[in-house]
């Protein structure tokens, strides 16, 4: 790798921590209707499906720590890596000393570069970890990263954007809001299509308020998002050893279709598998 690369892939990496630096602040109050704990299960029942004897876990992209948190009440030992030191801060901060099971492990690092030297029984990339990969290098690196540390036999499970559906149902502006009892926030989300990059540029603005003051300030954000297409993850798949084992609809297990925006894949390392030379897409 160039010097020029390192930097830029520094650079690259700088920027993500400081977007979800503002975003680690709120993300549990915006996302509080998510329910976790099913999530948990359909990931879990994934697992004991295509690798019953899998024990060790580590989720690339684990957040503010809830799903790996999750995983470890099932008794898998889980390690998560996120790149926000806000969130990994609060996923340690919600790990129990009076857990009967192991709390996760959280490190900070760049899902594309960090290296744990060990391997682990299962991979998990949730909640379109893989989509905030927005160039081929990226996904290339990810990927790389998956090679690195899924044992043999393992498996690799994760969502995308699914292209088809994207393509055919077409993201739309939308307002969400959530509130506790201290804090009402309202996010405006504004997509643009990128069709020659297969990207959407999600632009944000949220506002917070303070409810015991009304004071409100805005926050102004841009998530790049990838949408990927079936052959192109057969290839990614094939190149780093992998095969792919199932591909359904996130959490309702429908087979995939142009309707299917949160497409689920579960990938296999193969055994004895020679790895072709590693070229950029």
């Amino acid at each position: 790798m160039s010097d020029r690369q390192k930097v830029n892939e520094t650079g690259e990496a700088k920027q993500k921590c400081a977007l979800f630096a503002d975003y680690a602040r709120y993300y549990d109050l915006l996302y509080k209707d998510k329910d976790y704990e099913s999530e948990a299960d359909y990931v879990a029942g994934m697992i004991r499906c295509f690798h019953p004897t899998a024990r060790s876990v580590l989720e690339l992209g684990s957040g503010t720590g809830i799903h790996a948190i999750h995983l470890a009440k099932k008794g898998y030992e889980v390690t998560g890596v996120e790149i926000s030191t806000d969130m990994i801060g609060i996923a340690r901060s919600k790990a129990s000393p009076h857990s009967h099971s192991p709390n996760p492990a959280f490190f900070q690092g760049d899902i594309r570069t960090v290296r744990l030297n060990r391997t682990y029984d299962t991979i998990i990339a949730i909640f379109h970890v893989m989509s905030y990969q927005t160039t081929n290098a990226d996904i290339v690196a990810a990927f790389a990263t998956v090679r690195e540390h899924l044992g043999t036999g393992g498996i690799f499970l994760f969502d995308v954007w699914y292209g088809p559906a994207v393509l055919t149902e077409r993201p739309t502006v939308r307002i969400k809001r959530m509130a506790d009892e201290g804090t009402a926030i309202t996010r405006i989300a504004e997509p643009v299509m990128k069709p020659n990059e297969n990207l959407v540029e999600v632009h944000y603005q949220v506002f917070v308020e303070d409810r015991g003051n009304a004071a409100v300030k805005m926050l102004q954000e841009t998530h790049v998002m990838r949408y990927f297409f079936l052959p192109e993850l057969e290839l990614l798949a094939a190149r780093n050893g992998l095969h792919i084992m199932n591909a359904e609809e996130w959490l309702t297990g429908k087979p995939i279709s142009a309707n299917t925006w949160g497409a689920f894949f579960v990938m296999q390392m193969k055994s004895g598998q020679e790895l072709p030379c590693q070229e950029q897409i």
